[in-house]
């Protein structure tokens, strides 16, 4: 019994420590988007054809790094079925 619940211990930890990382990761990023954003919008010397290009970057950004995120959900469900088991999720999703 307790061959079977190392993995998924090890793998939920895994898990857990992922998403945390990443949901603190991804606060930051905005944090600093909204910064750089009020920065943005009180330098009437920078020119408009730059803070759009900004804004398309941070789109872009935003875009891949949910695409990665959901990669790495993906690849986890792959290694539950794998391992025959469900994973715990412990951060309410």
């Amino acid at each position: 019994m307790e061959k079977q619940e190392t993995p998924k211990q090890i793998v939920s930890l895994y898990k857990t420590s992922f998403d945390n990382s990443f949901n603190t990761m991804t606060i930051l990023q905005e944090q600093a988007e909204k910064m750089f954003n009020m920065y943005l919008n009180q330098a009437p010397w920078f020119p408009e054809e730059g803070k759009k290009v900004i804004r398309e970057w941070e789109q872009n950004c935003a875009r891949r790094r949910a695409e990665f995120k959901s990669a790495v959900d993906d690849n986890f469900k792959k290694v539950e079925e794998y391992f025959g088991f469900a994973v715990p999720i412990f951060m309410g999703k």
